[in-house]
């Protein structure tokens, strides 16, 4: 029995580290509980810090067709559209001129591997790094030309950095007029000013007329704080059990690890 208008929740999930294993797995447990509870009528959405083309895939693979899909870690907002070539189009984006960010980072990350990913979900290079596929959509290009593309996120990744080291870096640098988070490795997203998961949520929110008590989100990743937060005010905000500190901190209750099918848990609790 599908549940009425007033009774839907909208439930951002989280790809990497959430709805997949580091293996891109999707469970049968997870995808039986995402499954039912769409089926309940409940707008079950991604919210990811992947692009629209790495995205739609992972739809694709779940079976889901949500009106709305926020990608890119809230600066591009797709909505459903038949008519559109893989059924959404871009309805919200973000964009900033990474020049200035790009000319701060790089003297403190001198042997950094940097990427600019566009509006159109392209990758432009100066080495491939770890969680981008670079037979598609990409381009090596060398530093310099970064700084003149318009971007919906910067990507800095230090392999020769520990998490720890590399978060005392990115303190030193001072970055302003723009938001990052750091990943588990030292991976640095950097997204325009004021950007991210819960802004991009909040306004789907309100296109879906959903009433804030009534929002679920669960994420594992730095760039998951904002949306947890947002969730925690006044709905549910679950952080999978392999969250780091901070991002369980502002999570209204925790869950078992992606390993351990922790968002099949979560869900079965709706």
């Amino acid at each position: 029995m599908r549940v009425a208008d007033d009774q839907r929740l909208l439930i951002a999930l989280d790809i990497d580290g959430t709805l997949l294993s580091e293996r891109e797995d999707i469970t049968e447990e997870v995808r039986f509980q995402v499954t039912r509870v769409a089926n309940l009528g409940h707008e079950v959405m991604l919210a990811t810090g992947r692009s629209s083309r790495e995205t739609l895939p992972v739809l694709n693979r779940l079976g889901l067709t949500p009106e709305w899909v926020v990608c890119s870690n809230g600066a591009i907002t797709l909505r459903k559209d038949a008519m559109a070539s893989q059924g959404y189009r871009v309805e919200y984006v973000e964009t900033f001129n990474p020049e200035n960010v790009l000319r701060t980072i790089q003297p403190h990350l001198p042997d950094g591997r940097y990427a600019v990913e566009d509006d159109k979900g392209d990758y432009y290079y100066t080495q491939a790094f770890p969680g981008v596929d670079v037979t598609n959509a990409t381009h090596k290009v060398p530093f310099e030309e970064l700084l003149h593309r318009n971007a919906t996120r910067v990507v800095v990744v230090s392999p020769d950095h520990e998490t720890e080291d590399f978060l005392a870096v990115v303190e030193r640098m001072g970055l302003q007029r723009v938001s990052y988070s750091i990943g588990w490795t030292a991976w640095l997203d950097i997204s325009p000013d004021g950007v991210n998961k819960a802004t991009a949520l909040e306004r789907v929110r309100q296109h879906l007329d959903i009433s804030r008590s009534r929002v679920v989100a669960v994420g594992d990743g730095r760039n998951d704080i904002e949306m947890l937060e947002w969730a925690a005010s006044m709905g549910r905000a679950v952080a999978m059990g392999q969250s780091p500190e901070e991002v369980i901190a502002v999570a209204t209750e925790t869950c078992g690890t992606v390993i351990e099918n922790g968002l099949a848990d979560a869900l079965a609790l709706i």
